[in-house]
């Protein structure tokens, strides 16, 4: 593969260009030959099977220079294409088409999903190089270090103020804005920060946090807020623990617009008549949106709140633009960054694996609350 390559850098741009369309189309042709062509029955499709079985390890020599590989593909092209002749011939081409569709995705999950995890938790229990085993010692040394403590405090902490305050604020959005005059400027204007980058939003709430001394003019929103009623101007971003709160309020700023989307669209949901017959047994507004709506809505604030929670799980964007994750505002994201640079691997992987563990809950909860109403509908 790598000498194709080098070969297609030789040549002008513009057969680099034809090369790699006509590579492209090869490839679409391939799939569209499994799907559709490999399952068909009769002698001429046998036979353009076997036909594959021919081109396809030479193609494979030509490309990897390797008689080896060559052969590995012609025994699981030949068995792969063996079984689709045999079902073939009972008309049955569902499989071949199951295979076809889903191997891209199993090989992109066991690639780029499964096999770095299983590399994350070995490298966890080895030294920084990585050639020596150290057992727990990694694990030993994050929950010794009152930095390492800090880092997963931190952790813990967005992950239960951030979805929290986001799904709360933005269910109240979703009821007050809800049939206004306005409904959709309003809705936008919440929204908009969610198609903010992260990185975009915190140089936003870093002009709003920014300092400069009494004897200068502030640049800060909030610190110029201060200076007018009197105050003087309050270094926000170094001040602990309070400053990891205001970083927290960058995320839910953001997220509080995906929570009211959901959950608007869950309470438009709610059937009218529930809603009607509860006013009729003399309940007020409060009443009606704690016995019915909520409960109505419950999925849904599943699904919000646990989607907030893995992000704030997986924060990193947010500290690492504002503090760096300096004056005790490291979470666990930004430290295996941090240990990564520092050429700490085996640390760096424990952080990982405790990362992993934290969200584990998470996911297996909302995995049950699916499987919940699928059993429900």
């Amino acid at each position: 593969m790598t000498a194709f390559f080098n070969w297609v850098g030789t040549m002008h741009p513009i057969l680099q260009a034809i090369v790699v369309v006509v590579a492209f189309l090869a490839v679409i042709g391939l799939i569209l030959f499994l799907v559709d062509i490999a399952p068909r029955s009769g002698p001429v499709y046998t036979w353009i099977r076997l036909a594959m079985c021919v081109l396809i390890p030479v193609v494979t020599v030509v490309l990897f220079n390797s008689v080896w590989w060559a052969a590995i593909v012609a025994a699981l092209i030949g068995a792969l294409f063996f079984l689709i002749d045999f079902r073939s011939r009972n008309g049955k081409g569902y499989f071949i088409q199951l295979v076809a569709f889903m191997t891209p995705a199993a090989l992109l999950l066991l690639i780029g999903l499964i096999l770095p995890s299983i590399q994350t938790f070995v490298a966890s229990f080895m030294n920084a190089a990585g050639n020596s085993f150290v057992g727990l010692d990694n694990f030993v040394w994050i929950f010794t270090q009152p930095d390492g403590i800090r880092t997963v405090v931190n952790t813990i902490i967005w992950v239960l103020i951030a979805p929290t305050v986001s799904t709360v604020v933005g269910l109240a959005y979703a009821v007050f804005i809800d049939k206004t005059r306005g409904e959709k400027v309003y809705k936008v204007l919440v929204f908009m920060p969610m198609a903010i980058s992260f990185v975009g939003a915190s140089i936003i709430w870093n002009f709003v946090y920014a300092y400069r001394g009494p004897e200068f003019t502030q640049i800060g929103l909030l610190n110029q807020i201060v200076v007018w009623f009197g105050g003087d101007p309050v270094q926000w971003l170094l001040n602990e623990p309070w400053n990891t709160l205001f970083l927290i309020v960058v995320l839910i700023w953001v997220q509080t617009g995906f929570a009211m989307v959901i959950l608007s669209a869950a309470i438009k949901g709610v059937p009218t008549e529930q809603l009607e017959a509860a006013q009729l047994d003399g309940t007020n507004a409060w009443q009606r949106f704690i016995n019915v709506t909520v409960p109505a809505i419950a999925p849904a604030i599943i699904v919000v709140l646990t989607t907030i929670s893995i992000a704030s799980l997986k924060v990193f964007d947010i500290v690492r633009t504002m503090t760096g994750g300096n004056f005790g505002t490291s979470v666990i994201a930004n430290e295996m960054y941090t240990q990564f640079t520092k050429f700490e691997a085996g640390r760096s992987a424990a952080f990982a694996v405790i990362l992993f563990l934290l969200v584990l809950p998470i996911v297996i909860y909302n995995a049950r609350q699916i499987r919940k109403q699928k059993e429900i509908r």
